[in-house]
């Protein structure tokens, strides 16, 4: 059995899950406690919800969990470390940890008592994952990682931090990615935090691991899958990051909508003339628009098909990120001067909502990758 929901067609599990949430964010609100919108979340079964029922979680996948943020940031409290921790690290552990990696973290990070960061990007790599330097070395005991990270969410609530380096392939002698779990208090694991001009309760750091010594069992699967368990965490994270920017979206265009109908100019409210209705309207569409696509994504990484999952997930990511922007974009220009105020709460996300359009990919990146995997054009890099 199904049941329409919005534009979309989901089973009315998910659309009962969706109603769930939107009813928890809307408790929460715009001014939420993180913390404690965090525990209500995990208790209710929403964080752990793409996790596997054995290990405490779900049993659903990135369909519901993006279902989960989505609603959330439309009900103005988005919970950033959801795109890291049940969606990126909990995903990678699932598919590719060890019986003992999967039964310490998983039932943890799905009722919430303990969160995992993920650190990749580089100070000199960026975008370019093929540039990281982080280096693991093979030792007696286990291994010893030596690189830096920067711009890493919510190290310091985070129990550790999943690190992606690059290991010696002993037959080529070339370097290939691997994930490790390292310790919040590893020695030799120190943070540094960047002072951002955006607002965000979860703040980022930089991370520089100095010969950081970690036992054998801190490897995530097989050493010889690195790109595979890579990506495995790369396309959550960008449907991940589209169920956040048209969260945000849909926020600020239902403040935008709710002034347009009660701010009245010469008689009328304001939203009877086209130049307001016209502009919120298409940025609805194209909010809708990018959720198809980020549901798309979602459904095909949930039926294993991880090819066809990573072009959908990036262009989920370009689309919803583009219609965030815009959509915060014409809220702010709707309430004019108000929409510069606090009392509205959209100044803010006019910074905020680029944070789709860099991260964790910027869209030039997406469009190298269209480019070149989709319509098959020789590549400019």
């Amino acid at each position: 059995m199904s049941t329409i929901t919005g534009t979309i067609i989901e089973s009315e599990e998910r659309a009962a899950l969706r109603a769930a949430v939107a009813a928890l964010g809307k408790r929460h609100g715009r001014d939420h406690d993180r913390e404690a919108l965090w525990a209500e979340a995990a208790k209710l079964g929403y964080l752990g919800v793409n996790l596997p029922e054995e290990y405490g979680g779900g049993g659903g996948g990135l369909s519901e969990l993006s279902i989960v943020l989505e609603e959330l940031g439309a009900a103005g409290c988005p919970l950033l470390m959801m795109v890291v921790s049940p969606a990126i690290c909990g995903t990678v552990i699932a598919r590719f940890g060890t019986e003992e990696q999967r039964r310490a973290w998983l039932p943890a990070l799905a009722d919430g008592t303990r969160t995992m960061a993920f650190g990749i990007t580089e100070p000199d790599a960026g975008s370019n994952s093929h540039r990281i330097t982080t280096t693991a070395r093979r030792t007696d005991d286990g291994w010893v990682l030596s690189g830096r990270k920067v711009f890493i969410s919510g190290v310091d609530i985070a129990d550790a931090t999943l690190i992606v380096g690059r290991t010696e392939d002993a037959r080529t002698g070339k370097l290939k990615p691997c994930l490790f779990i390292v310790p919040r208090d590893a020695p030799g694991f120190g943070r540094s935090r960047i002072d951002m001009e955006l607002f965000a309760q979860e703040k980022q750091f930089e991370l520089v691991l100095d010969d950081v010594e970690l036992p054998r069992d801190a490897l995530v699967g097989e050493e010889d899958a690195g790109l595979l368990q890579l990506f495995a965490g790369l396309n959550p994270e960008r449907v991940m990051t589209a169920a956040f920017g048209i969260g945000m979206g849909r926020y600020a265009l239902a403040r935008a909508v709710e002034y347009a109908k009660e701010r009245q100019v010469w008689k009328a409210p304001i939203g009877a003339h086209q130049a307001i209705a016209h502009p919120l309207a298409q940025a609805h569409i194209e909010l809708e628009l990018s959720r198809l696509m980020m549901q798309k994504a979602a459904a095909l990484y949930d039926a294993g098909d991880d090819l066809g999952a990573g072009e959908a997930a990036n262009m989920a990511k370009y689309a919803a990120g583009e219609a965030c922007v815009k959509a915060v974009d014409q809220a702010v220009h709707t309430l004019g001067g108000n929409g510069l105020t606090r009392e509205y709460g959209l100044a803010s996300l006019v910074t905020a909502a680029r944070v789709a359009r860099i991260a964790p990919v910027s869209r030039e990146m997406v469009l190298n990758f269209v480019s070149h995997q989709s319509l098959g054009l020789p590549k400019s890099y």
